[in-house]
């Protein structure tokens, strides 16, 4: 997974970004001040960066300039509620990669990070997952396996067998046995991240499955399926 720091000191956005980063494939650090990203920013590691404007602590727009003068190639993304068009020339002028205001879409986030990726010869890892049917666990790449319920392993037997493909919640829920319509899926929502934490707490691994808001879910890493 692709490190990115998150430096927001808002508690609620800083929490919903960093989630949504998670569930997007990424790995999130996130800090709520300039003293705390001297602390965590770990420049073998973080390749991407989403920083705030305004802190408790200083200036974002400062800390990108001093990056820069300092030669790091990492890329940036202004996440900002100063949003005028000359905010988003001083930013760009300063050396952020993309500028946006806070209540864009997160899927242009998301979009703006992907085409930082590319540009700058990110890639995900390939290390295959595993999961097998038979024993009711989960083998993430490298660590220990994660046993799983049985509405856990049918949830991931009907993404994994579509990795890399979107698979809807519709699907998801007939994989259960359940009836759609009469199905609430709010369970659905809380069974992922259920599962999510489950994954994180017993193998240190984050689940490589991204919700695709309003529609499903994908499991984006290589996986197989073994009976």
């Amino acid at each position: 997974m692709i490190d990115v720091i998150l430096l927001e000191d808002e508690p609620v956005l800083r929490a919903e970004l960093g989630e949504f980063l998670e569930q997007t494939g990424y790995a999130p650090q996130c800090v709520a001040s300039l003293a705390e990203w001297e602390r965590h920013f770990d420049v073998r590691r973080h390749r991407l960066a989403v920083i705030d404007i305004g802190l408790p602590d200083g200036s974002g727009l400062a800390l990108i300039q001093r990056l820069r003068q300092d030669g790091q190639q990492l890329g940036i993304v202004v996440f900002s509620a100063h949003n005028t068009s000359a905010d988003r020339i001083d930013g760009l002028a300063t050396g952020a990669d993309h500028y946006l205001g806070k209540g864009c879409d997160l899927d242009e986030l998301e979009a703006v990070l992907a085409a930082l990726g590319r540009r700058l010869g990110l890639q995900q890892s390939q290390q295959r997952w595993r999961l097998e049917l038979g024993a009711g666990r989960l083998l993430p790449p490298g660590a220990p396996p994660v046993a799983l319920s049985r509405q856990d392993l049918l949830v991931l037997h009907c993404l994994v067998r579509a990795a890399g493909e979107e698979v809807s919640r519709r699907q998801i829920v007939q994989a259960l046995g359940a009836d759609y319509l009469d199905y609430d899926q709010r369970r659905l929502d809380t069974q992922m991240r259920r599962l999510r934490r489950k994954v994180q707490s017993e193998s240190g691994q984050l689940l490589p499955v991204k919700t695709l808001r309003g529609s499903g879910y994908c499991f984006y890493a290589a996986a197989d399926v073994a009976e």
